[in-house]
């Protein structure tokens, strides 16, 4: 059971065995930040799929096939659009995952809705009229991340805005709110707050814990709290966990230092999973 202390929200259904809300448990999106390449994304890919059977829970594979708001101009941004889609639909074909990715601009939607099973939507975008109403008007399941420079009931404008395409296949996430300088804070009521629109709620478990520009040129990150924060939003109740994984974080081309070794996504899987579903029935039992 994925409840709350609200009542449960709409099913969003991402893929034949992949269904987020409703009564659903939580699904698990994870993978590398970036598509650093072919062999290395199929890689993480498989490692996904591995992890999310071993755990017996449903899993999204997720890779930016262009990072457009990465710190330093000179930083890593990915393939691009065409040469990143043809590698998110081996993922596909290879390993069966769903997939989801970043687009930035409404150009993109389209084309990216050709294989992706999910449009995300990035948190500094989120409040792009044109951009969402390209997203909806594909009918692919939208992921709205929610900015960090916003109140969770805000975000209602921009599921408005999908949902005006007749597409109210909306997920909403939470990745932590600026608190201060390079430094965000999750505020716990969010996901209750958000959850009451109506429309399935992920907890981004990684870049929750970024030190935006805290390094300097790049981004820093705090990846000790991911299950801390993790345990905390399950507990809460939620119907998706978003995690970023790499084989070598200290080694990525993209949010390292915020990334979740893939070795621990298992282990966290099974974790959110039992803790989710052992929270949904104490609250069926004080009902």
């Amino acid at each position: 059971m994925s409840g709350t202390a609200s009542s449960s929200p709409r099913a969003v259904r991402v893929s034949d065995s992949v269904v987020l809300g409703g009564d659903h448990p939580p699904v698990f999106i994870a993978g590398p930040c970036v598509i650093e390449s072919a062999a290395h994304c199929l890689s993480m890919a498989r490692a996904v799929a591995v992890a999310a059977a071993a755990a017996g829970v449903a899993a999204i594979f997720k890779a930016s096939f262009d990072k457009a708001n990465r710190t330093s101009i000179d930083a890593f941004r990915g393939p691009g659009l065409d040469e990143g889609l043809a590698v998110l639909k081996r993922v596909k074909e290879e390993t069966g995952l769903a997939v989801l990715s970043d687009i930035h601009e409404p150009a993109q939607a389209g084309r990216a809705a050709e294989v992706l099973d999910v449009l995300q939507i990035p948190a500094f975008l989120c409040r792009q009229t044109d951009l969402l109403l390209e997203a909806g008007r594909t009918g692919r399941p939208v992921n709205i991340k929610k900015g960090q420079f916003l109140a969770p009931w805000d975000v209602v404008r921009a599921t408005e805005k999908v949902a005006s395409t007749g597409n109210e296949a909306i997920l909403l996430t939470e990745r932590g709110a600026t608190f201060g300088y390079n430094n965000l804070v999750v505020d716990m009521r969010s996901l209750v707050i958000l959850r009451e629109t109506g429309f399935p709620v992920v907890f981004d478990a990684t870049h929750s814990v970024q030190l935006p520009g805290g390094g300097g040129d790049h981004t820093a990150g705090q990846p000790r709290f991911i299950e801390i924060l993790s345990r905390a939003a399950a507990a809460v109740g939620i119907d998706g966990l978003f995690t970023e994984v790499h084989d070598r974080p200290e080694a990525a081309l993209s949010d390292g230092s915020n990334a979740l070794p893939i070795a621990r996504l298992r282990p966290l899987m099974s974790l959110v999973s039992d803790l989710s579903r052992f929270m949904g029935e104490r609250r069926e039992e004080s009902s």
